[in-house]
């Protein structure tokens, strides 16, 4: 892709196959943070919510998440996918944050799922409504690990991303994603 900067190929995993590193992109630890933040807060943020944490909570969390990243950069350390080393220390940080309460509420979908403008016709928002609710039950039926996957792949993440945030095998977040998919189409075309 002709113009983009070193950088936005970086966040956008194409640098990692040509093997240039954040250092190598010369910009410095600050661009690179606020670059990132920028185009990934609003994705951790809601990671940190199907986690189960409060609003508030996945706010700070995911400050904090890219406070610890301005930090490693500032040290010299050559981080090789940014994006995916973010949502890792946020899933650490949320799962911590969760144990320190001693809460595991159920993750709440409906704030998950995203409204659709069916215009004024009551017919189609009644049948959307319907789909809508069928959609939040089958994701309420999945465990917890196939949501966090789930919801990881429709950021944008890789398989091989998705195992290091999670911290389960390749193979793994295959079979978790298969087994999500599987229920959500059964819901879609019932």
């Amino acid at each position: 892709m002709l113009g983009r900067t070193a950088l936005e190929r970086r966040f956008d995993g194409e640098e990692e196959r040509s093997g240039l590193t954040l250092a190598e992109a010369a910009v410095s630890p600050g661009e690179q943070v606020d670059q990132l933040y920028r185009d990934a807060r609003n994705d951790v943020y809601g990671y940190l919510l199907t986690l189960g944490l409060a609003p508030a909570q996945a706010q700070d969390l995911a400050q904090e998440t890219f406070f610890r990243l301005y930090k490693e950069l500032r040290t010299g350390a050559a981080i090789r996918n940014p994006r995916a080393w973010v949502f890792r220390v946020a899933h650490n940080l949320g799962l911590t944050e969760r144990e320190r309460e001693g809460r595991l509420e159920p993750v709440d979908t409906t704030r998950l799922m995203a409204r659709t403008d069916t215009g004024a016709d009551p017919e189609l928002r009644a049948m959307a409504r319907e789909q809508a609710a069928g959609i939040r039950q089958a994701l309420e039926r999945l465990s917890a690990q196939q949501r966090r996957c789930l919801y990881l792949r429709a950021e944008g993440l890789r398989y091989h991303e998705i195992a290091d945030v999670v911290g389960v095998s390749v193979s793994t977040v295959g079979e978790f994603l298969r087994r999500a998919l599987a229920k959500l189409k059964k819901v879609v075309h019932e």
